[in-house]
C-alpha cells in the first residue's frame, strides 16, 4: 500500500493538496478506500478516505501505530554539496532509504558550490522517506559556513572524514551502539588543513571510511551505511 505524508493529518484530517491529487487523480482512490500516512514523527495513520470536494481529499484514522525508526542514535550528515547538483540529490535520496535524521549543507573553503535550495531537498527526501516505508522525515537544515556549524552546538560523538596523511581512525571501529553521531565530509577539494584543524580543535575525531579515495557523495552514503549497520535494531 503507497504511503502518504500529512506533517498535519492529526489536527486538519486532510491530505495536503499534492498528496490529495496523487491519491485522487493518479491512483483514482475514493471514499471507503484505505491508505496509510505518517505525520514524518514516526506515527503510522491506518485510515480510509471519508469524503472528496474537489481537491480537498479527508480520511478518518481507525488506528494509530507508533514505531522505532529502525535504527538507535541520531545521524547527522552534514556534507558539503557538489558542483553538479544530482550527485548530491542522488546521495540524498539514497541515505533517506537507508536511515539518517538530519542534513546539513557546509560551505567550506574549497566548496565548489555555495548556494542550495533546499525545497527541492526536501521534495526528495519526502519522496524518498515514501518510497522506503519510513515513518521519520529527514530534517534538511540550510548551508551554513564550516567555522559556524564547528562551533555550534554539536551533539553526540563528532566525526571528521579527511583524505590527509594525517593519523586517523576508522569510522566503524569508533562508532558506539546508540550513540548520538555527527559526520562531516568536505567538498570535492576536500576540507582545508585549517578547517581539519578546527575540528580537531572542537572535539571532533579524524575518521577514515576505508581504503578507497571516494567521491563526496560516495563518502556521504558510507558514512551512513556505517552508522546504519552499527546502529541496526
Amino acid at each position: 500500500m503507497a504511503l502518504f505524508y500529512a506533517p498535519q493529518i492529526a489536527e486538519t484530517w486532510e491530505l495536503p493538496e499534492d498528496e490529495a491529487a496523487h491519491s485522487l487523480r493518479v491512483l483514482r482512490l475514493g471514499v471507503g478506500d484505505e491508505l496509510d500516512i505518517t505525520d514524518g514523527r514516526g506515527n503510522l495513520y491506518k485510515a480510509v478516505i471519508s469524503s472528496i470536494s474537489g481537491k480537498h481529499c479527508y480520511v478518518e484514522a481507525k488506528e494509530v501505530l507508533s514505531g522505532q525508526k529502525g535504527w538507535a542514535g541520531h545521524l547527522h550528515i552534514a556534507i558539503a554539496p557538489t558542483k553538479n547538483m544530482d550527485r548530491i540529490e542522488w546521495m540524498v535520496e539514497k541515505a533517506v532509504e537507508i536511515g539518517v535524521d538530519e542534513i546539513t549543507f557546509l560551505n567550506c573553503r574549497f566548496s565548489e558550490r555555495k548556494v542550495i535550495k533546499t525545497e527541492r531537498i526536501e521534495r526528495i527526501v519526502v519522496s524518498a522517506m515514501k518510497q522506503s516505508l519510513k515513518r521519520y522525515k529527514t530534517v534538511v537544515n540550510e548551508m551554513v559556513d564550516f567555522s559556524k556549524f564547528i562551533n555550534s552546538n554539536v551533539i553526540g560523538d563528532k566525526f571528521i572524514a579527511h583524505c590527509y596523511d594525517d593519523e586517523r581512525v576508522l569510522l566503524k571501529e569508533n562508532l558506539t551502539h546508540g550513540n548520538d553521531v555527527t559526520i562531516l565530509i568536505g567538498p570535492e577539494g576536500d576540507f582545508s588543513t585549517d578547517e581539519v584543524r578546527m575540528a580537531l580543535d572542537n572535539g571532533f575525531k579524524a575518521v577514515s571510511l576505508g581504503n578507497s579515495r571516494l567521491r563526496t557523495e560516495t563518502a556521504g552514503l558510507v558514512a551512513c551505511h556505517t552508522f546504519n549497520m552499527k546502529n541496526e535494531i
